[in-house]
């Protein structure tokens, strides 16, 4: 059950770097740091879009319209802090 436990927390620890990919590679491509005309830059952009853009629609649609700011991969964030949180206070359970 050790390995369960170890396994769920990596996963968690993949998505959060994937999220904070995406959320580094976002702002680089506003600030014109990164251009999505360079063949490697779209692939990878298009490769976190596909991934987490699911997982963001779904956050957006119980978020209110017109914020201005896209608070999806915050909540997202949020989430899976929170579930390792409850992992890891619950870890008794995987020994």
């Amino acid at each position: 059950m050790t390995s369960l436990f170890q396994i769920l927390m990596m996963i968690l620890q993949i998505a959060q770097f994937i999220i904070f990919a995406h959320i580094i590679m976002s702002w680089l491509i506003n600030f014109q740091v990164l251009n999505l005309r360079q063949p490697l830059v779209a692939q990878i952009w298009d490769g976190l879009n596909r991934t987490l853009e699911p997982v963001y629609s779904r956050v957006r649609a119980f978020l209110p319209q017109g914020l201005g700011i896209d608070f999806a991969p915050l909540i997202v964030l949020l989430v899976i802090y929170g579930l390792r949180i409850v992992l890891v206070n619950n870890a008794a359970v995987f020994y």
